[in-house]
């Protein structure tokens, strides 16, 4: 089957983890369309391609003076927030389920909750995650396919004006 057409569909056959009661929604739920071949993981090139997407992401927001009110509300070191990125996105692309089986649902509304997120760190997280996906993924359904997804769910991190 042809990529594209598959990236359109819904496949809900796809044994994914499923978070426990009341835990909320599927904690992938980038892992819905597929190919008959590949999932979003498979398609970013798995363990490399997305410790590849996160490196370069919290590269940029180290660089990027426009990412700057996101880059302050982590720590100085950004070695366990890459991490925990990471492990999310494996799960959340349809890969192995490295944050929930670490560190449990993922609840990220929640969990970043103490954080002060304005419309200015959503930019700069925004910035620093699509020009990352763009230097480090080659394909442009599955781009066409995740980066709205993203850009919704960074835009629901939004906490404060």
């Amino acid at each position: 089957m042809h990529k594209t057409k598959d990236l359109e569909r819904v496949h809900d056959s796809v044994p994914t983890e499923r978070a426990p009661k009341g835990a909320g929604s599927n904690p992938n739920p980038a892992a819905g369309p597929m190919t008959e071949r590949a999932n979003p993981y498979e398609m970013i090139g798995g363990e490399d391609g997305i410790r590849r997407l996160t490196r370069r992401f919290y590269e940029l927001m180290d660089e990027l003076p426009e990412a700057a009110a996101c880059r302050a509300v982590h720590p100085q070191s950004l070695i366990e927030s890459e991490q925990k990125l990471f492990e999310f996105l494996s799960g959340w692309m349809g890969g192995p389920p490295l944050f929930t089986q670490k560190r449990g649902p993922p609840m990220l509304r929640r969990r970043h909750f103490p954080a002060r997120i304005g419309p200015d760190e959503v930019d700069g997280w925004l910035l620093c995650f699509n020009r990352a996906w763009l230097e480090t993924v080659s394909s442009p359904e599955l781009s066409a396919f995740i980066l709205p997804k993203i850009d919704a769910l960074a835009r629901h991190m939004q906490n404060t004006e």
